[in-house]
């Protein structure tokens, strides 16, 4: 029936065994080659696929902790701030009640001098009086007092004003 065909069975398997010979030269010394370059360059792109997620992964990651480290240090650095605040104010408190300590000193101390001052001026002003008492009754009385006088009169003086 294939030889109505045109089909000469002699012809058509010299052919076929060409066409097989052919083919299996290609397959093995083209298209294998061919096919394995394609799937090892496949694996390559899926691998260089897969490593570029991973680097944005861990890009990702660093970015995170980058962020996180940032937010430590100015946790940090306003921590440190205040924490020089409050020693800032505790110096100045301790200097302010040094100050007021000292002032306080230099009031009791020009307290004390005023009063020192004062107890000495009222004795020089008794021993004035006296004196100036004993002259007026010198004066008065016409006649030369002695010394026991001056003194009893002196002494007499200074009761009553201290009195």
């Amino acid at each position: 029936m294939l030889e109505t065909l045109g089909v000469k069975w002699p012809e058509f398997i010299a052919s076929l065994i060409n066409f097989s010979i052919v083919l299996f030269v290609l397959w093995r010394f083209a298209y294998k080659p061919i096919f394995e370059m394609l799937a090892a360059r496949r694996q390559k792109i899926a691998d260089s696929v897969a490593n570029a997620d991973k680097i944005k992964a861990e890009l990702a990651k660093t970015e995170v902790d980058r962020q996180k480290t940032l937010a430590d240090a100015g946790d940090k650095a306003n921590k440190l701030i205040e924490d020089a605040r409050q020693a800032a104010a505790r110096v100045r408190e301790t200097e302010t009640q040094k100050a007021i300590a000292a002032a306080e000193q230099i009031v009791t101390k020009a307290r004390e001098a005023a009063a020192q001052e004062r107890v000495q001026m009222l004795a020089e002003l008794k021993r004035e009086v006296g004196r100036l008492v004993v002259q007026t009754t010198a004066t008065v009385t016409g006649k030369v007092l002695t010394q026991d006088d001056q003194q009893r009169l002196a002494q007499e003086t200074e009761k009553q004003l201290s009195a």
